[in-house]
């Protein structure tokens, strides 16, 4: 994967990520009992900022102190 295609696909997650945490907040405030679904959902979002951070790290040059 090139360098472009990391950012853009670093771009993308990111968006999923924020659109996850809308969602989440959606449910709370409409007073959603469904725990399963709003579990599954923070589970798809700790995996997105998983592959955020994977991805961030192989853009960011390592730094020798």
């Amino acid at each position: 994967m090139t360098e472009d295609e990391m950012r853009k696909r670093l771009a993308v997650l990111k968006t999923e990520h924020r659109d996850l945490d809308a969602a989440i907040e959606a449910l709370r405030q409409s007073g959603s009992t469904d725990q399963l679904q709003i579990a599954r959902l923070k589970k798809r979002k700790l995996g997105l900022k998983d592959q955020i951070s994977l991805l961030e790290d192989a853009l960011l040059p390592d730094i020798i102190a």
